[in-house]
């Protein structure tokens, strides 16, 4: 902790001897670039805590947001990469989600670039492979990652159908950071004694394609950190609902969609977050001497309706340990 806050003086120090602050844009006016690979409920909370936190210390006042959305198309994606990268365009990026800061990173090699929502930032080349959590990158990024508790999720899942001896999921192989989610999960079944079945689901058709070829091979469906499905949860809610299969999610803002229940994280505190390092960015400390971490308060938040649609009784003591209870179980 001596060492983080000796960072941050230090980055504050030589901001203020350097005369850089919101002065170093002229009128104070900024211009911020926000960019996300697709829009689910937990990326717009993101985008949402990280404004927030913005204006709570008085810079979203004054500043300029372009605010893009690849809607899960790579090339789309790829061209906002290209625009975001021309000098002057962005006085600073916020980038929502892995795939996201990939192609950003790609383009982007000075302007400071403030990610969130990403589960491994190492595995995915963001940050240096000697960049620990709670550290300096010593690059023009940092940011926030969401890696979830995916064995205490798995665990805390199968208690809720003790009997499913089967699970499934649905992700985007093209997705880095739900191939290692899917590979701790696989981890986390086979601890149990446990089998896992995956399903690959590039768009909004295969997703629900992927559900119905699971819903004849297993007992339960668990969605992990992947942009692709969670943007479509909803329909493989619809699914589960038909085929009385009870599915559950990572984040919690899914479970108002139609899954049973969430063990995991508050995705607008994982924007917030992220927000504040972007504000010390703002107010002259480089990125790279912001360090980057992630959250780590999770919740659990159970559907009743969802529960009851697809066929799950939920017991006493379930209910008496959430954290939020949604519906009324009908």
């Amino acid at each position: 902790m001596q060492r983080f806050l000796s960072r941050i003086v230090t980055g504050w120090v030589l901001a203020l001897l350097a005369g850089v602050s919101q002065a170093a844009h002229g009128d104070g006016n900024v211009k911020i670039c926000v960019a996300k690979i697709v829009d689910h409920p937990a990326l717009t909370a993101a985008e949402a805590g990280f404004e927030n936190a913005l204006r709570g210390v008085g810079h979203a006042a004054g500043a300029t947001f372009e605010r893009r959305n690849a809607n899960g198309d790579m090339a789309t994606l790829a061209e906002i990469a290209r625009e975001f990268a021309r000098p002057g365009h962005c006085d600073l990026i916020h980038s929502i989600a892995t795939p996201t800061t990939q192609a950003i990173l790609k383009t982007v090699k000075t302007t400071p670039v403030v990610f969130s929502a990403v589960t491994d930032p190492v595995a995915a080349g963001i940050v240096p492979a000697d960049s620990s959590e709670g550290s300096r990158t010593g690059t023009h990024v940092t940011g926030i990652s969401d890696k979830w508790p995916v064995a205490l999720q798995m665990r805390a899942y199968s208690r809720f159908v003790p009997a499913a001896r089967i699970w499934g999921t649905i992700f985007n192989p093209d997705e880095a950071n739900s191939l290692a989610h899917v590979a701790e999960m696989h981890k986390a079944f086979a601890d149990m004694g446990l089998t896992l079945i995956e399903q690959h689901a590039r768009n909004a058709e295969e997703v629900v394609a992927a559900a119905e070829a699971l819903a004849g091979r297993v007992q339960a469906i668990v969605i992990t950190a992947d942009n692709t499905s969670v943007a479509h949860i909803d329909r493989i809610a619809k699914v589960c609902d038909a085929k009385r299969i009870p599915l559950f999610a990572g984040d919690v803002d899914s479970v108002s969609k139609g899954a049973v229940a969430a063990y995991g994280m508050d995705y607008f505190l994982i924007g917030y977050a992220a927000g504040k390092k972007a504000a010390l960015i703002l107010d002259g400390v480089p990125a790279g001497e912001v360090p980057w971490g992630r959250v780590e308060k999770f919740s659990l938040v159970i559907n009743r309706d969802a529960a009851a649609r697809q066929g799950l009784k939920l017991s006493p003591d379930w209910l008496r340990r959430a954290d939020r209870v949604i519906g009324e179980g009908r």
